[in-house]
């Protein structure tokens, strides 16, 4: 069986069926994960990334490949989630450059976009690790150019470069020792091959369900005033230029980059939020202003319009709101009040931080969050869920605070879609350093000198976080059984036991050393008080030069999550 061209509606099926493969085996490629905790999830990240593009694909009837690129690119790019999802998203929008400008593909344009893929991947990760998915990326990449002179039957050359990629796949423990040592593959490069070998079964001609289900959000709501709270954002958000105006200009000869720069500018002089898109036909127009008719006279001097969507956002702002609030009252048993809503200005600072569980959101909370994104261990936030928050936060200059070291690629890629506002993304990589970073935020600083000050203290905090293995393994020469107690610090495992007081104290006497003045306690949503009591009294008595302080944090899976000041 021989193929020599793709055309882009058999390549929609190729992406709708390594879709669905990768969907089939994320439960499998979270097993994968080194640490054995339950809650790895790289299966479910790259799952979750690549079906947010899925469904934008199958939503084309009559797919050519420019629309299919830009599903591909935006659907994947706005769904990502985790490090491993964000690295696949940068995947797809490097291969998306190229096959966007072709009608076909061929081996020669699939070399290309395959070496495009893997650069643009690479210069999303600020320090690329060999041994994971961009190892078994690249080496795929370089199969493929190798290829491009050799054949051009696509079966083939798929074939071997996905031979290729389960090779480098299976060195990937002799790159990474932790690999090695946990006896595993990397969990996102296996996540990867797995789409490749679901697009392949599809261009073999074997029989696959296509179908994309559509699927609620992720993000879970914080219970009680998280609610309320989200409908006073939007009720007190700004809305400075009411109406939404979004039109395309069929250009009557290309635009040059001139005349798209030169009408950015008027377009900046009558409103924001300004999105101008242009290839050779049309041009994407996006502004919102007070009058539409001066944006649509100034694009009249280039084309004709059509596509015209002009939406009045304070009415519609006023009506979402007015109907929130009668559904909370409902739901809340509570007679509806006649109250005139009035929009504040922004304020000059806020806050986003992602937490995992009741008592940490209401630590949050009480140090000044705005807006809490729950999720940040069994769950990763994803660009889009990121977006979201920042539009409902009504000030200048946002904080986000991702505490989790998975969730900062996601923070740091919303960060650069958002135009209106300036983001700030502190690198928090565990919640103690968030609960820091918010301490030492000072609201006469500017946000520059914030960053800074939050940035240099988080390195002052020591986390440790004491969960339950999941499964057998060896880390750190640590011989780890399923169910056993398992002490985690910001760099490794620190302490492994039958017993869950020992495994914490292990852990302790690891972090405490002759600086450290404080050790703040969040027990979880299994832990009871008494126990958490107990746990205090006695790292008192084995540690008498520090203070301890007790909090309950809710949190689930995690029985303790602890810093040491």
């Amino acid at each position: 069986m021989e193929i020599t061209t793709i055309n882009a509606e058999l390549l929609a099926k190729l992406f709708l069926a390594g879709a669905k493969n990768l969907e089939a085996k994320k439960e499998w490629i979270n097993e994968l994960n080194v640490f054995p905790v339950p809650d790895g999830d790289t299966g479910t990240n790259m799952s979750m990334t690549i079906m947010s593009a899925a469904k934008e694909v199958s939503a084309i009837a009559k797919p050519d490949m420019r629309s299919l690129a830009k599903a591909i690119s935006s659907g994947s790019l706005r769904g990502a989630r985790g490090n491993s999802g964000v690295i696949l998203s940068q995947l797809f929008r490097g291969f998306t450059k190229v096959i966007a400008e072709y009608d076909e593909i061929h081996v020669q344009v699939l070399a290309d976009a395959f070496q495009k893929a893997v650069e643009t991947a690479y210069k999303a990760v600020m320090k690329p690790k060999e041994g994971t998915i961009l190892t078994v990326a690249k080496g795929m990449s370089e199969r493929a150019a190798e290829l491009s002179d050799e054949t051009e039957d696509l079966v083939y050359f798929l074939e071997e470069v996905i031979k290729e990629g389960d090779r480098v796949l299976d060195q990937t423990p002799e790159m990474l020792p932790v690999l090695k040592q946990a006896g595993v593959v990397d969990s996102g490069g296996q996540g990867l091959m797995q789409v490749l070998k679901g697009a392949l079964d599809a261009l073999l001609g074997k029989e696959i369900d296509y179908t994309i289900e559509e699927t609620g959000s992720s993000e879970k709501p914080t219970e009680g005033a998280v609610s309320s709270y989200n409908i006073e954002a939007q009720a007190n958000q700004e809305i400075k230029f009411a109406y939404c105006t979004q039109f395309l200009i069929m250009l009557e000869k290309p635009i040059t980059t001139k005349q798209e720069s030169e009408f950015k500018s008027y377009l900046e002089t009558i409103g924001d939020s300004i999105v101008v898109v242009a290839d050779d036909e049309i041009v994407k127009v996006h502004v919102h202003t007070n009058d539409p008719g001066l944006a649509m006279q100034r694009g009249l001097t280039y084309g004709g319009l059509t596509t015209i969507i002009i939406e009045n956002m304070k009415l519609e702002r006023d009506e979402k709101i007015s109907a929130l609030k009668e559904k909370e009252m409902q739901s809340a048993g509570i007679p509806q009040e006649q109250k005139q809503e009035t929009a504040e200005p922004p304020k000059d600072m806020g806050f986003i931080s992602v937490s995992i569980g009741e008592g940490i959101n209401e630590i949050f909370k009480g140090l000044g969050v705005d807006y809490i994104i729950e999720g940040g261990q069994t769950m990763n936030p994803s660009t889009e869920d990121m977006l979201n928050a920042i539009e409902k936060v009504n000030a200048k200059t946002i904080f986000i605070l991702p505490n989790n070291k998975n969730i900062i690629l996601a923070a740091n890629q919303a960060a650069s879609l958002v135009e209106d506002k300036k983001i700030i993304v502190i690198p928090t990589k565990t919640i103690p350093q968030g609960i820091t970073a918010l301490v030492n935020y000072i609201p006469d600083s500017t946000p520059e000198e914030n960053e800074e000050r939050m940035n240099s203290e988080i390195k002052t905090v020591k986390s440790g976080q004491v969960t339950y293995a999941v499964r057998d393994t060896v880390i750190d020469d640590k011989e780890i059984r399923q169910d056993d107690y398992m002490g985690i610090g910001d760099t490794g495992i620190l302490s492994v036991g039958r017993d869950l007081e020992a495994a914490v104290m292990d852990m302790l006497g690891q972090l405490i050393d002759g600086d450290s003045a404080l050790v703040s306690i969040y027990y979880g949503e299994d832990v009871k008080e008494d126990d958490a009591e107990a746990i205090g009294a006695k790292v008192e008595e084995n540690f008498p030069e520090v203070e301890v302080e007790i909090h309950y944090g809710g949190q689930p899976i995690y029985y303790y999550v602890i810093s040491v000041e």
